[in-house]
This record gives structure tokens, C-alpha cells and sequence, in this order.
């Protein structure tokens, strides 16, 4: 009887097979454009929690009502399936059977990466094993995490430092990049995540920038301090003008220097805003991208 490693490896090849063969259409507009629109299933949170959508039918909706066909997953849509290769199987066959890549799985709730307690650290650590292995199974190329913590700087960064390191020793065994979100706390500092990653020195270790995640910092600079280790880019919205453009951030401005650090790759839909519906939103955000891409 193969080994979960067996079958993991051999399922990869096929998702990778899936994802290098979309449909005509993505690969026209992969060869035009610089950067391809993924969907964050965060953008749904309501319909999810309420119960109106399941996690199975993520990559189904995103590509026959947004067409959108890139999809992040958030881990806790399905928290109890990591380890359940009957239903990661028909995921990445309703992903498969609407041309859709499965790019990354956003991770919380697993424990904090530069926790105090050495113990509860190593444990967070290995909590996420089993999401590298879930991200191989579906053929995405990375999973997020958050580098949370109490203590100074300095000290949040050292233990960060160490599990991001022991992330992306698996990670590169299993060809799955850690990447780590600016996503509150110090996080939210560009320079002191950047300098982390640094540390970390590993090119399975990155950052997915958010545009809307800085708070005492200012949002360009955060972007532009970690847009040298991006392997994504989380395109957050809240609201939107007369016009069709974001009113908190200004993402011409905030696309030139994506596209300043030579990126190519996603940049995911996450809207989190109130005034516009999950639907609206979502519309809002592609047109918005759509619109300012071929400008930039």
C-alpha cells in the first residue's frame, strides 16, 4: 500500500500538470498581463459562516459567477479536512473540472510562530505540517502564516525566525513556499518583517503583502519593504468611489510598486468591506485590477 508521501507526490505532478494546461483563455491573458486576479476565499467569509457557502464549492463559484480562476483557501472553511485525502481529492477535482488553479491556503489558528513558550511554539510549528501537506495535495504553491508573538522586537523576530526556518525546510521538501502576511501586531511594520524574512535567507520563505494591513505604518512603505520577497499579493478593499477606486488606498500608486519589484504572479481579491455586498465587492476589486493593469 503507497505511503501518504507516495501519494502525495504522485498526486502533485497531477495537479501540477492541471495548473500548466488552463484553459485557452487563461492562457492568453497569462501571456498579456503581468500579474493574474486570484480570489480569497475571505472575500465570502459571511456566506461561509452563515452556511449559504460551503468550501467545496469555492473554486465552482469563483469560476462560473466571478469568473476568477485563481482561488486562496482560508484553513478554517475546512480545519478538520488537512489530513482527509478523500475530500482534498473531489476539491481538486471541482477545481480541475472549472479550469481553476488552486494557488494557497491561508493558515490561523494553528498556534503562534514566535510564541514565548518554546514548547507551545515547536507545537504551532508542527500544527502546520499537515497544511504543507494539504497545499502539496492541491497543487498550490505556498501556505500563509502569521508571525505573531509577545515579548520585544527583537525577541518576537528570533523565535519567528527559528520556526519560519523549520517551515521552510519542509516546505522545500515538499515544494510549498511559507509566506508570511503582514497581518496586525508587528507583523504590520514592513521593515520588521522584512528584516525577518531576511534572516530566514530561504527562497521557500516570503511575504504576501497585504495592501490594507498596516496601521502605524505607512502602507507604501510597508508594500515597498516587502515586495522583494513577495510570492503573492493580497488585494484588500473596504469601499469605493464614484469612480470605481478603493477610498483608503490608492492602488494605481500601490500597483507601481508591485510592478517596480518586478513581480509576476497573483494578486488575490480580498474584500472585507460593509456598504457593498461580498458580491458587489468582489466585482468592485476585479473591475478595479482589470482596470488599472494594462495602465501600470
Amino acid at each position: 500500500m503507497n505511503s501518504r508521501r507516495d501519494f502525495l507526490k504522485n498526486l502533485a505532478l497531477a495537479s501540477a500538470g492541471i495548473a500548466l494546461a488552463p484553459s485557452l483563455e487563461s492562457f492568453a491573458a497569462a501571456k498579456k498581463d503581468w500579474f493574474d486576479i486570484s480570489l480569497a476565499e475571505w472575500s465570502l467569509h459571511k456566506s461561509l459562516f452563515k452556511g449559504d457557502l460551503n468550501n467545496l464549492d469555492f473554486p465552482v463559484l469563483a469560476a462560473k459567477k466571478y469568473g476568477i480562476y485563481g482561488v486562496e483557501y482560508v484553513n478554517q472553511f475546512f480545519k478538520d479536512k488537512a489530513n482527509d485525502n478523500n475530500y482534498l481529492t473531489e476539491l481538486n477535482m471541482r477545481a480541475k473540472d472549472n479550469g481553476v488553479r488552486n494557488v494557497l491556503i491561508m493558515i490561523d489558528g494553528e498556534g503562534n510562530l514566535g510564541d514565548e513558550d518554546e514548547t507551545k511554539r515547536k507545537q504551532a510549528v508542527q500544527n502546520h505540517y499537515k497544511w504543507i501537506s494539504a497545499a502539496n495535495f492541491l497543487g498550490c504553491h505556498a501556505i500563509r502564516v502569521n508571525a505573531a508573538g509577545k515579548g520585544t522586537p527583537e525577541e518576537v523576530s528570533k523565535r519567528v525566525v527559528e520556526s519560519l526556518t523549520a517551515l521552510s525546510d519542509i516546505g522545500k521538501k515538499a515544494g510549498i513556499s511559507i509566506i508570511v502576511e503582514n497581518h496586525g501586531g508587528i507583523s504590520s511594520h514592513g521593515d520588521w518583517l522584512a528584516n525577518t524574512l531576511k534572516a530566514v535567507g530561504s527562497k521557500y520563505c516570503g511575504s504576501l503583502p497585504d495592501l490594507g494591513n498596516f496601521y502605524e505604518y505607512d502602507r507604501y512603505q510597508g508594500v515597498t519593504d516587502l515586495m522583494p520577497y513577495a510570492h503573492g499579493v493580497s488585494a484588500k478593499t473596504h469601499d469605493f468611489d464614484a469612480n470605481g477606486n478603493e477610498t483608503q488606498i490608492d492602488y494605481e500608486r500601490m500597483l507601481k510598486i508591485v510592478k517596480k519589484a518586478k513581480f509576476k504572479g497573483y494578486v488575490g481579491i480580498e474584500y472585507e468591506g460593509s456598504k457593498l455586498s461580498e458580491e458587489e465587492g468582489i466585482f468592485a476589486t476585479k473591475k478595479l485590477l482589470e482596470r488599472l493593469r494594462p495602465l501600470i
